[in-house]
């Protein structure tokens, strides 16, 4: 294997690496904002869980977010600001979250 070729897979299995952890980090932080959504509803236990799994999975339904954002503003009634000022924090707690395991 040339220098150019081990190169461009160092720099593939980077970018791998790379996507996997914020893709782990915004599941992550999707789930968190589920949980603090859940306890705002009266939610908890098993009822909490749940919601924090549909609060992820709206992600599936329209990416960056913005799914997320339109769940838990709507099953709220709260502002967008503040929604997404919750998923900026809860990003970074996340990222320490899963920068740590």
């Amino acid at each position: 294997m040339s220098g150019l070729d081990e190169r461009r897979n160092s720099f593939e299995n980077k970018f791998a690496h790379d996507e996997g952890l914020r893709f782990r980090i915004t599941a992550r932080r999707n789930k968190l904002l589920g949980l603090w959504a859940a306890e705002k509803l009266g939610k908890s236990g098993e009822a909490a869980s749940a919601y924090a799994g549909e609060v992820v999975a709206a992600d599936v339904e329209a990416p960056g977010g913005a799914g997320v954002l339109r769940k838990v503003v709507a099953d709220l009634g709260v502002s967008e600001a503040d929604v997404r000022a919750q998923m900026e924090n809860l990003l970074k707690v996340a990222e320490a979250q899963v920068t740590s395991e």
